[in-house]
């Protein structure tokens, strides 16, 4: 009986954890805070409204230095350190302008921002189709890296669920403390590798998507993907019965 207690428990704690890891991952990519209730999406809101303000000015003193890079004097110009300190700083803050209010939220939001700006291709539309083709290989990789994700966020759901243990056992705080600065690591790394995936696969595969559809072979960009747009968009509701 001890045994089965034992046993009971420890299912019973490893579902919590799982429970708590989603939310875990639902608040670190972020992906629908507009909509979450107050006082968190205000929270959100502004921490969205802080992120670009210190990304904007990051983004200045970059193009700033880019600037000074075209000076007709090598003395005017800015040392090499100087430059990737300044992009370093800017893809520390988010690799692309803030919309989400975390890091990890932000890396994958990125990869639908630049499929959209260099290929005018929307992820969430293309990806599904896109799936279907793609290699055993290379969806057994996607696989992994979105694994990753989620096994970072039940790391932070274990780090959750050992808190409240600190009111009786003071330990459990500094585990919990520790579990919870893995976990951010882990959802770091793991999210920045899986939106690398996605926008990789896209990349180097939306032709062999069009040539499916039957478009015309032609290079990855607006023009490409402005065709593989048209052909999977559906169209919009009709308002009336269909005869």
């Amino acid at each position: 009986m001890l045994l089965a207690a034992i046993l009971a428990g420890a299912a019973a704690a490893g579902l919590a954890a799982q429970s708590l890891g989603s939310v875990v991952e639902r608040v670190a990519l972020a992906a629908g805070w507009g909509v979450w209730p107050w006082p968190f999406g205000e929270l959100a809101e502004y921490r969205v409204a802080r992120r670009q303000h210190r990304w904007d000015a990051a983004w200045a003193e970059y193009e700033a230095l880019m600037l000074r890079e075209r000076a007709p004097r090598p003395a005017d110009r800015p040392k090499t350190r100087e430059r990737h300190r300044a992009a370093r700083k800017c893809e520390r803050i988010s690799v692309e302008r803030p919309e989400r209010p975390t890091w990890s939220g932000d890396r994958i939001h990125a990869a639908t921002v630049r499929l959209d700006r260099d290929a005018h291709v929307n992820l969430l539309i293309v990806w599904p189709h896109l799936w279907i083709l793609l290699s055993e290989e290379i969806r057994g990789e996607i696989g992994r890296g979105r694994a990753a994700l989620t096994r970072a966020a039940v790391l932070g759901g274990w780090a959750l669920l050992y808190l409240p243990m600190a009111w009786w056992w003071w330990p459990a705080a500094l585990l919990s403390a520790t579990l919870l600065i893995i976990s951010a690591r882990r959802l770091r790394t793991a999210s920045d590798t899986y939106a690398a995936l996605l926008e990789a696969s896209v990349r180097l595969h939306l032709t062999d998507l069009a040539d499916k559809l039957r478009i015309e072979e032609q290079p990855m960009g607006p023009s490409l993907g402005g065709e593989v747009m048209r052909r999977l968009n559906s169209p919009a509701p009709v308002s009336g019965p269909v005869s």
